[in-house]
This record gives C-alpha cells, sequence and structure tokens, in this order.
C-alpha cells in the first residue's frame, strides 16, 4: 500500500477535516484497492428475472435497500461489461452512490422531471425506471460530445418518455419557470470522488483552484434549478465530490437567498456510510438545516457522493 502514489496534500488534508477518525480506516483502504462492481436490472428493456438468471454463473448478490441492484467481486467487472445483458442495455453498471440520488428524488409515474446536467445518463435512466417511462423527463446537457453521448445511451437503455436538449443548464429555469415536479442536479463538480491511488491521473486536473471554479458554476446550476421546480415539488442536489465549498457552502447561499426553499430530511440505504452535512465551514457558520444533507464516505461499498433534498415551498 505504501508503495503506491500519494494523494495530493491538499486533498488529505480535506480529508482530516472530513472524515471523523473511526472512518478514517476505511476511507483510506477505498483509495487503494478497487471496490464491488454493483448493477442494476433495468427493467425497460428486459425481464429482470430473465436476466439474472442468465448471469447466474457470476453469483450476483443482492444490495439491500437497493431494488433490482447487485453486486459482483471486483474482478468480474469485465466479464459483466462484455456481457450481452450490458451491451444491450438490460443491466447498468452504476455506483451505490449514484443509485442513492434517485432513491432520494423518488420519481413518480405521470410526472414532469427535470435532469438538469444529464450526461452520460445513468441516473436519467434511472428516473425513467422510476416513471414507468411515462410522464415527461426532460434532459439537458451543455457539452456536445457529453449531449450525442447522453442520446445514445437513452436510447440503449429503452428510454422512451426523455426529451434532450443541448443547453446551459444555468438558464433552463428562466425558460421554463416553475414547471417541473421534480429536478435532479446532479451538478458538475471537481470529481474528487473518482480520486485512486492505483491511478494517479484521476487527480491529474485537481487543485483547490478546480474546486472554486466548479463552485462557480455550480451556483448557476443551482439557482435555475430552484427556478424550475413548482411549488411544492422537490429538488435533489448532489455531487460526487467531497468539498464543502462544492455542497453546504452551494446549499447554505443558495437559502440565505430564497426563502421559498427547504431543505428535508434524507433517508439513504443504511449499507451506505455518511455524515450530516456540516453547518461551520473554515469558521464560518453556515445556513443551520444544512445538517439535513448527507455526504457519503468512500468505503468498501460506496464512492464519496454529497446528497440533499429542498422542497419549494407553496
Amino acid at each position: 500500500m505504501e508503495s503506491l502514489p500519494q494523494l495530493p496534500s491538499e486533498f488529505t488534508t480535506l480529508l482530516d477535516a472530513l472524515v471523523p477518525e473511526h472512518y478514517r480506516e476505511q476511507v483510506d483502504a477505498s483509495y487503494c484497492q478497487p471496490g464491488p462492481t454493483h448493477f442494476r436490472l433495468n427493467p425497460l428493456k428486459g425481464e429482470p428475472a430473465a436476466t439474472l438468471e442468465e448471469l447466474a454463473s457470476l453469483q450476483p448478490q443482492a444490495v439491500p435497500g437497493f431494488p433490482l441492484t447487485y453486486q459482483l467481486p471486483p474482478e468480474s467487472r469485465e466479464a459483466l461489461t462484455h456481457s450481452p445483458a450490458a451491451s444491450d442495455g438490460r443491466l447498468y453498471i452504476q455506483g451505490l452512490s449514484s443509485m442513492a440520488a434517485i432513491l432520494a428524488l423518488d420519481p413518480q409515474p405521470e410526472e414532469e422531471i427535470l435532469d438538469l446536467a444529464a450526461a452520460p445518463g445513468g441516473k436519467t435512466s434511472l428516473i425513467a425506471v422510476g416513471m414507468a417511462n411515462t410522464g415527461r423527463l426532460a434532459a439537458v446537457e451543455a457539452v456536445k460530445p457529453r449531449y450525442f453521448k447522453l442520446k445514445a445511451n437513452l436510447e440503449r437503455l429503452g428510454v422512451s418518455n426523455a426529451h434532450c436538449y443541448l443547453k446551459d443548464g444555468a438558464i433552463v429555469g428562466r425558460l421554463t419557470p416553475e414547471r417541473f415536479d421534480r429536478v435532479l442536479l446532479d451538478a458538475p463538480c471537481s470529481s474528487e470522488a473518482q480520486f485512486s491511488r492505483l491511478s494517479p491521473d484521476s487527480w491529474a486536473h485537481w487543485s483547490p483552484r478546480k474546486v472554486k471554479e466548479m463552485a462557480r458554476k455550480q451556483g448557476k446550476l443551482i439557482r435555475s434549478a430552484m427556478d424550475a421546480l413548482k411549488p411544492g415539488g422537490r429538488l435533489v442536489y448532489c455531487t460526487c465530490a467531497l468539498s464543502p465549498e462544492e455542497n453546504e457552502v452551494i446549499l447554505s447561499d443558495a437559502l440565505e437567498k430564497r426563502s421559498d426553499m427547504a431543505l428535508e430530511a434524507l433517508e439513504l440505504p443504511a449499507i451506505l456510510p455518511s455524515l450530516p452535512g456540516l453547518t461551520v465551514w473554515k469558521g464560518k457558520a453556515l445556513h443551520p438545516t444544512v445538517d439535513l444533507s448527507r455526504r457519503i464516505l468512500p468505503g468498501p461499498l460506496s464512492d464519496a457522493f454529497f446528497i440533499s433534498s429542498l422542497r419549494k415551498k407553496g
């Protein structure tokens, strides 16, 4: 383990500030070894029971708290990736932390839902599963290559209720005010969840400056998401970053300016190690309700993730 490259010192300082001592060993270990492969069966493209039977030789294990979700050891990932069921969209390889965001969103049939930063489409397709491919799902992506990847993935995964838009998410709220029953903002971020000491390239583009740059974009996007939400509707804001500048600070700033929005308590599957959001960061007091958000810690089964659920009053 010690022969592996070290994580950036600024990042380990961040871990020192965020991770309680009793979690630190599992967090540090997560950067040194591959975790299990998680996947979900996709009822939009095939009968889940038949797909599971097709995979019997790999001996997948059900994951408690996650519908139609299974786990395989790391060495089985390649076989799963190249299976016919993965190729034709009858299953989708996805981390538990990402799936937890859609459990929090709780999409329902016949609703109108917005995914404001949708590529590559894994969460979008899981929203469509919750909607039973009914209603209307607007999937927005600002970057052209990612937009075309989003469209291709949704088609492969059997999503028929989605309309894709190549558009800057920061202006969508002005264009469609108070239109959507639910909004997912899985915001572009510094991707700290992707760090691995097995692959130094995973942090090659990261820096504290990058965190600040992403926070500026996130602030614009969350304001747009709030504008697009109907009164009474739910917004899930999430990132695959650990830095509070991209998470609690974004929420706190938004809540200070928006009296019509309120954070809700979150119930995440017990299998995910998580902590309440911080109400103080670098000596600055944040909005007192940001402790209702949850920071999922990297561990044996989970990638780092931050999830919050907000309700528009009225």
